[in-house]
C-alpha cells in the first residue's frame, strides 16, 4: 500500500490550497515542492479574489490567519473606455452583495498557505528529489503554466502570445481610495488600479499594467517622477496623485489552454490546465474554483473507484471545463475589442460599456459570474 493518497506538484498558490482541501476529505498528501530558487525581486502581485475563493479559503482556516493590511475589500469598481463619457460602473450595494471582491497580497496568501501546510497532519511537503518516493495513485499537476510534469505527459497546449508584458507596482495616492477599483481601457493598453492597505493604509494601490512589449520597456526604465507623470496622464488624476512605493516588475501575458485536462493517474489544475489575460482578474480565481471541484469529485466517489481512475477525472473536467473556456474566451474577447485600433472597434466598444452601464439586471448577471467562478 503507498503512504500517500495523493501527490500534489506545485508549491505556489493552488498547489497548497489543493494540498490542504484534500487533506479536509482524510486523504493523504504528498505536496511536492521544488527546491527554493532564489529570488528575482519583489513581489507586487495582487490578486483580486472573488466570494467563492474566500469562501474555500476560510473553510482552509487560511483567510482569518491574514494580517489586515493583506486583504482589502472592493465595494465599488469603475471601467473607462477610451472615448468621454464612455463607462461602466459596479457597487457592492447594487449588486445586493457585501463586497464585490477582495484584493489580496499574494506573497501573503503565499506565506500564510504554506504555514497551514506545515501544521495539517495529513500534508507532507517533500523536495521535488524525493518526488519518486512519494509517489501516489493520483498526481495533481498545479505547477502553473510551465508545468514539467504536465509536457512530460505530453499533453497539447494552445498557447497564444499576447505581445503584451504586465508592468506591475505598488503605488501610493494622495486621496484614500475608497475601496474603490479602476480600470482604464485606452488601445492597446489595459490599466487596472486596485485599492489595497499597503504600505499606506486606505490609499494605497497595486497596479497592473497591461502594454505592449516596447512599451513596457520604456515604463520599466523610466525614473519615479517620470513614471508617477504619465500615471496621472493614463489616469486623469482620477485616484488622486499616484507615487511609487518599491520597485516595477513586469512578465509576459499569454493565453493558453490545454488539449485535455486529465489521463489516467494524473489531472491538471490552474495555470498548468488554463491561463487567461488578467484584465478581469480571474486567473487565480478560476485554479481555487479548480480546487473546489476536484475535491468534490473525489469526495463522491464510489468506494470501489481509485483515485486515479480517469472516468472519475472527466467528472471533474466536465464540471469546470465549460466555466473556465467561457472566461477565456470572455477575457480574450475583450482584449482584442479594445486593442483593436479600427474607428468602427472603438466606437462599438465604448457604447457597449455605456450601454450595460445602464441595464442593471445585466450588470447583476456579469457581477454574479465573476462572483462564483
Amino acid at each position: 500500500m503507498k503512504p500517500y493518497d495523493v501527490q500534489v506538484r506545485g508549491a505556489g498558490l493552488v498547489g497548497p490550497a489543493l494540498a490542504l482541501s484534500l487533506a479536509r476529505i482524510g486523504l493523504r498528501v504528498a505536496l511536492v515542492a521544488d527546491a527554493a530558487m532564489p529570488a528575482r525581486g519583489p513581489d507586487v502581485r495582487a490578486f483580486a479574489l472573488n466570494a467563492a475563493s474566500v469562501t474555500l479559503l476560510r473553510g482552509l482556516k487560511v483567510w482569518d490567519a491574514l494580517p489586515a493590511h493583506a486583504a482589502t475589500a472592493v465595494y465599488e469598481m469603475r471601467v473607462e473606455g477610451d472615448a468621454p463619457g464612455a463607462a461602466l460602473e459596479f457597487s457592492s450595494w447594487e449588486q445586493r452583495v457585501g463586497e464585490l471582491a477582495w484584493i489580496v497580497d499574494a506573497a501573503v496568501l503565499e506565506r500564510e498557505l504554506a504555514a497551514a501546510v506545515r501544521f495539517s497532519p495529513h500534508v507532507t511537503v517533500v523536495t521535488g528529489a524525493q518526488a519518486d518516493a512519494a509517489a501516489a495513485p493520483l498526481t495533481a499537476i498545479c505547477e502553473g503554466k510551465a508545468s514539467a510534469t504536465r509536457d512530460a505527459h505530453r499533453v497539447p497546449l494552445d498557447r497564444r502570445s499576447y505581445g503584451q508584458r504586465a508592468v506591475a507596482a505598488r503605488l501610493v495616492s494622495s486621496h484614500p481610495h475608497g475601496g474603490t477599483a479602476r480600470q482604464w481601457f485606452s488601445s492597446p493598453e489595459v490599466l487596472a488600479l486596485l485599492p489595497f492597505d499597503a504600505p499606506q493604509p486606505l490609499s494605497s494601490y497595486a497596479l497592473v499594467w497591461s502594454v505592449p512589449e516596447a512599451r513596457a520597456d520604456e515604463l520599466l526604465a523610466m525614473d519615479e517622477a517620470e513614471f508617477s507623470a504619465v500615471l496621472m496622464q493614463a489616469t486623469s488624476g482620477a485616484a488622486g496623485e499616484l507615487q511609487l512605493s518599491g520597485e516595477r516588475v513586469a512578465w509576459p501575458l499569454t493565453r493558453a489552454q490545454a488539449a485535455t485536462w486529465c489521463g489516467p493517474g494524473w489531472v491538471l489544475l490552474g495555470d498548468a490546465a488554463h491561463v487567461v489575460h488578467p484584465l478581469a482578474g480571474q486567473g487565480l480565481n478560476l485554479g481555487l474554483a479548480d480546487v473546489a471541484a476536484l475535491t468534490a469529485v473525489l469526495a463522491a466517489r464510489e468506494p470501489w473507484r481509485a483515485l486515479g481512475d480517469e472516468k472519475l477525472l472527466r467528472r471533474y473536467t466536465r464540471e469546470r471545463l465549460l466555466p473556465t473556456l467561457a472566461m477565456v474566451e470572455i477575457t480574450d474577447g475583450l482584449m482584442h475589442l479594445f486593442a483593436h485600433p479600427a474607428p468602427l472597434a472603438r466606437e462599438l466598444r465604448n457604447r457597449g460599456l455605456t450601454l450595460v452601464n445602464r441595464l442593471t439586471p445585466i450588470k447583476r448577471w456579469l457581477t454574479a459570474q465573476a462572483l462564483d467562478s
